[in-house]
Order: structure tokens, then sequence, then C-alpha cells
């Protein structure tokens, strides 16, 4: 995990709708950016409607929220489309930024060793420092947990 207080890298990369988006492009407030394995599995949608569903106190602390998997932007749209998601979900195909933010490697599952997305979490200040990590989270609360740290 990247240290509290360290520069968070930089990113630009496509949203559910093509479109690029840049962490710089919130810059002046803090931004949620987690990291989920799968657009529409259980654990990655709980934890998705969670944040959708925190819009109005995400609102009060001006918080955007940025989640990046390496999921095709399609899968993102169809995602985004199917839950109502009300934030950018980026495309990082080839888990370039999920590396620099110690969130991709390999993983196992079913006895089968593969390279994939882990569940993380960094809060990025306005000044484009991590604020906090939370690694390998439980879907299910991390929202509000979030919350309490904003």
């Amino acid at each position: 995990m990247l240290d509290v207080g360290s520069d968070a890298p930089s990113f630009e990369l496509p949203n559910q709708h093509g479109e690029p988006i840049s962490l710089e492009s919130f810059a002046g407030q803090p931004v949620i950016v987690y990291f989920y394995p799968r657009a529409n599995t259980e654990g990655c949608t709980v934890e998705a409607c969670e944040f959708r569903d925190a819009r109005p106190e995400l609102d009060e602390v001006d918080a955007a929220v940025l989640g990046i998997s390496d999921d095709p932007v399609p899968d993102l749209a169809d995602f985004s489309d199917d839950y109502d998601l009300d934030f950018h979900l980026l495309s990082d195909e080839d888990g370039s930024v999920a590396t620099a933010y110690d969130s991709y490697g390999e993983k196992q599952m079913f006895g089968n060793t593969f390279d994939g997305v882990f569940r993380n979490t960094y809060v990025v200040d306005g000044d484009g420092r991590i604020a906090a990590a939370y690694e390998g989270v439980d879907p299910e609360g991390h929202a509000e947990e979030v919350l309490a740290e904003l």
C-alpha cells in the first residue's frame, strides 16, 4: 500500500462513457479512489451501490468517487447503467494504474493463479496526497468507513 502523506500517482483513464478522466481534474477536493476486481460481481456491486447511496454525504464533503478495475469500457457502461451509478468507473485494462497504487498482482481463485485487481481504497486529499489507505477491504460497510474518515 502507498504511504499516507505520499503523493498519489497521476493517471488518466477512460470512464464508462469512453471519456478521459484524470486525477488532476479533481484538484482541490478529496477523491475516493477505489479498486475493485470485476464489474457486476456480488462484492463489487455491493461496494459500488454503497458509494452510490452515500452521494448526499459525499456531496456534503465535496468528495468525488472513482472506481477502477481492469474491465473494458463496455462492461463498465453496462455496470453503471444496471445500477444507476452516479460516479466515474475507470477502465485500467493493462493494470498500470492499479499497479502504481499497489493494487494489482497475482491472485488465486478456485486453484487458478492469475493477475488481477486487489480490493483496495485510497482517499486522495485536495493537494494530491494520500490521506488514507484501506487494504483488502470488505465491500459491505466500506463506504461508511471511508465517510467516517472524511
